[in-house]
């Protein structure tokens, strides 16, 4: 069976290196893209993302943007979305939240904190009728 497939959209390097290790232990694969056009290109081409990990702060096209085309998508409307930023404002989290992300998780973040909010959206999400957190 082929492992679940999270898309990870971070522009910085070595949080994306990270990410991806700590993602692919807990037995996810990966596609990570390292700013908003490419998240875009990835969302269009209609990968079955179980989950989707955003960066606020990318390169063309912002997270925000981002949350708003996946709850747009047919095929990703009702995937979880978890927003990990460096903006740790009351407005970013709320507007994020609005926008229809399940959560927010500021940087720097703890490695075990993330992998289980990250499993706990994931398996809210495989319930029948139930759509992220």
């Amino acid at each position: 069976m082929a492992e679940p497939l999270i898309l990870l959209v971070e522009d910085d390097p070595l949080v994306g290196e990270l990410l991806e290790y700590l993602l692919g232990r807990e037995g996810f694969a990966v596609r990570w893209v390292r700013d908003g056009r490419a998240a875009n290109e990835q969302i269009n081409a209609g990968q079955p993302f179980v989950c989707a990990v955003l960066d606020v702060m990318l390169p063309y096209v912002d997270g925000y943007s981002l949350v708003r085309e996946l709850r747009a998508s047919e095929q990703h409307g009702d995937i979880p979305i978890l927003m990990l930023t460096a903006r740790a404002q009351e407005q970013d989290v709320v507007r994020a939240l609005d926008l229809g992300a399940d959560d927010y998780l500021v940087k720097p973040f703890q490695p075990g904190e993330l992998t289980a909010r990250l499993r706990r959206l994931v398996r809210r999400n495989d319930q029948p009728g139930r759509r992220g957190a």
